[in-house]
C-alpha cells in the first residue's frame, strides 16, 4: 500500500509538470498535487495527508525553482486539515469531498500568499485572490469532481453494485 501511494504522488508531481501546462485555461492551471493530497487526506487521515502534502510539496518547490519550503509547508497544512475534516464528516459522499476541495484549496493560496507576504512578495492581496487562488480553486474543484466521480464509479464496479 505504501508503494502505491508512493507512486500516485510521484506519479501526479509529474502530472503537474506535464499534464497541468495542457490543461491550462488562460492562465489558470489546476494543481494536481494538492487534489491528490486534499483527497488522501480526506479518504485516509491527518497523518497520511500531511506526509503526502510535504512530499508533492517540496517535490514542486525543487521542480519549481522558486523559494523551496513554500507550498511544501501549506500543502502538509492542508493535507492535515483534510485529514482532520474527514475523521468528522461523511467523506465517502462527493458532496462533501469537492466543495472541500474548493475551501482547502482556497486556504492553500491564502496561506501560500501570508507565507510570501513575510518574505516581502511584492503582489497585492485581490490581484491574487481574484486571478490566481479563486480560479484555480473553482478549476481544480471541476478536476476533483471528475476525480471522485471515477473513483465512485470504480468502486461500485469492484463491488459489483454498479448495475443492481
Amino acid at each position: 500500500m505504501r508503494v502505491s501511494l508512493a507512486l500516485m504522488l510521484l506519479g501526479g508531481g509529474l502530472a503537474q509538470g506535464s499534464v497541468a501546462p495542457a490543461l491550462r485555461i488562460g492562465a489558470v492551471a489546476p494543481d494536481i498535487p494538492l487534489i491528490l493530497t486534499v483527497l488522501l487526506g480526506l479518504r485516509r487521515g491527518p497523518e497520511i495527508g500531511c506526509l503526502s502534502g510535504f512530499a508533492v510539496g517540496l517535490f514542486q518547490d525543487v521542480a519549481g525553482g522558486g523559494f523551496v519550503g513554500a507550498q511544501a509547508l501549506t500543502k502538509a497544512l492542508v493535507g492535515f486539515a483534510a485529514g482532520l475534516i474527514g475523521e468528522r464528516l461523511w467523506v465517502s459522499n462527493p458532496l462533501v469531498q469537492v466543495p472541500g476541495l474548493v475551501l482547502l484549496t482556497l486556504a492553500e493560496g491564502l496561506g501560500r500568499y501570508w507565507l510570501l507576504q513575510l518574505l516581502h512578495f511584492p503582489a497585492a492581496f485581490g490581484d491574487v485572490m481574484l486571478h490566481v487562488v479563486l480560479p484555480q480553486a473553482l478549476y481544480n474543484g471541476f478536476l476533483g469532481a471528475a476525480g471522485v466521480l471515477t473513483l465512485s464509479v470504480m468502486e461500485a464496479y469492484r463491488s459489483g453494485s454498479l448495475w443492481r
